[in-house]
């Protein structure tokens, strides 16, 4: 059985398809910093966004929590009327589930007198279906992804070690690598 060895064509044009492999892989790792940099401005945004709704939802229960008062202090007031507190009771009962519906609404007017606020929140609560989908739809999916894509470029570089370390031991090689160790110095990669 005899051994073929490549002559200087065939290892020089292998050298080019991994250097131009190489390249090709370190010219998308800046693109992937950018995609995790946008990933990061908007999972920080979304963040914000929750925080700012929780901090609604706790002033609404304020709200609920100041209705429930005033109604124990009209009966306090009225204790000695039935008909009239009856008939509060169930204006009450009545309008409970419309007050715990408009509770994040009414939390806002309470806070603000600014109409342009106010038409903000409705606008916000308007575009939170959408919000909500586009999350499921694409950062979701996106940020799932992200967790196969650190293995492979891991898997990428060992393969590319490898390869220079059978390359370093063929002959002549030593003065490819360093024709491509200059290349990229100029081209500022390392």
């Amino acid at each position: 059985m005899s051994l073929v060895i490549p002559g200087p064509q065939a290892v020089v044009s292998f050298a080019e398809r991994v250097r131009n492999a190489v390249l090709e892989v370190l010219d998308a790792v800046p693109r992937l910093s950018r995609l995790l940099d946008a990933v990061d401005l908007l999972l920080a945004d979304v963040g914000a966004l929750l925080e700012r709704i929780e901090a609604t939802r706790v002033a609404a229960d304020g709200v609920v929590a100041r209705v429930d008062e005033t109604r124990r202090n009209a009966d306090v007031l009225l204790g000695g009327t039935g008909p009239t507190l009856d008939r509060l009771q169930a204006l009450l009962d009545t309008f409970q589930p419309s007050l715990e519906k408009l509770q994040p609404v009414l939390e806002r007017l309470a806070d603000t007198t600014d109409p342009s606020e106010v038409d903000a929140m409705v606008k916000l609560v308007d575009q939170l279906p959408v919000l909500v989908d586009e999350l499921d739809k694409q950062v979701i999916p996106m940020l799932e992804s992200l967790g196969t894509v650190a293995p492979d470029l891991h898997d990428l570089l060992g393969v590319s070690k490898e390869l220079n370390e059978m390359l370093a031991k063929l002959p002549g090689m030593k003065r490819v690598k360093r024709r491509v160790d200059v290349e990229q110095a100029t081209r500022g990669i390392r």
